[in-house]
């Protein structure tokens, strides 16, 4: 078992039990799954929690797009998404990229800031993006 496959199983068992605030279970495997496709190391950092709590907040505006968009991918997949190996899930995200191209780069939009972003939003989770790429944590004005 390879990294991924392995990584992918992780996050979509963590997917299943956690507690969301907007997805369901099913919706958070199957978008966790996705992330990863796109991210890998976006399980580790969160990237769905932070999707998951901006969809009560700033994202609200997308929720219908990410039910429809999350029951799409599973209906491609011919069932459930989380479970397929790694190679027909990244055959899969293609044809959602050539057919849903507005919900692809939502998702791809929120992945890369819920991975690259401040970790008190909700995602990039013990700053494992900004530790790869040689970061320290930036000073924010007005805390001392």
């Amino acid at each position: 078992m390879n990294r991924r496959v392995f990584l992918s199983a992780g996050v979509a068992a963590v997917a299943i039990r956690g507690s969301w605030r907007f997805l369901t279970g099913d919706e958070a495997a199957t978008l966790a799954a996705v992330c990863e496709q796109i991210i890998p190391g976006a399980g580790e950092a969160g990237v769905v929690n932070y999707i998951d709590i901006q969809l009560t907040r700033a994202f609200k505006r997308h929720r219908a797009t990410y039910r429809k968009g999350l029951a799409d991918v599973d209906a491609r997949s011919g069932g459930r998404f989380a479970e397929l190996a790694p190679d027909r899930q990244a055959e899969v995200l293609r044809a959602v990229e050539k057919n849903s191209r507005e919900f692809f780069e939502l998702i791809l939009a929120h992945a890369r800031q819920g991975f690259y972003g401040d970790p008190r939003h909700g995602g990039n989770r013990g700053m494992v993006s900004w530790k790869m790429v040689g970061l320290t944590y930036p000073p924010i004005r007005g805390r001392g």
